[in-house]
């Protein structure tokens, strides 16, 4: 049982489970009946998302350092209390299920999710 890090759209992989998708908006031109089907999500948990200023940054970060900069906001603002829940949450449901969260970014290193795969681990997830 683990949580697995995905890129939004992809095919499932075997023991994936259920997708979670940790993004500020829902796909663009994609019937809400069909997020599943299509591979998107199963749930959305935008609270685990950057806000909408942040997106804005990272897609803008060109440098090392503008993207660290970014990281470190973005763990600031997972440090709110209704994020915080969830990640823990998350973490205990690792131990016993399979599950995964995502984001639609091709380049995990250059998304939230890779953040957000360590910010699991803090919270004593079992990583896929």
């Amino acid at each position: 049982m683990a949580v697995h890090v995905v890129r939004l759209g992809s095919p499932r992989r075997k023991h994936e489970g259920v997708r979670l998708g940790t993004v500020r908006r829902p796909p663009r031109g994609v019937p809400k009946a069909e997020f599943a089907r299509r591979d998107f999500y199963d749930a959305w948990l935008p609270e685990l998302a950057p806000s909408e200023a942040l997106v804005k940054k990272a897609l803008a970060a060109e440098t090392a350092s503008a993207w660290r900069a970014f990281e470190k906001r973005y763990r600031v603002e997972m440090r709110r209390p209704e994020a915080d829940r969830l990640l823990t949450a998350l973490a205990l449901l690792s131990q016993s299920a399979d599950f995964s969260v995502g984001c639609y970014c091709e380049d995990e290193g250059r998304c939230h999710r890779s953040v957000l795969r360590e910010l699991l681990r803090e919270h004593g997830a079992r990583l896929a």
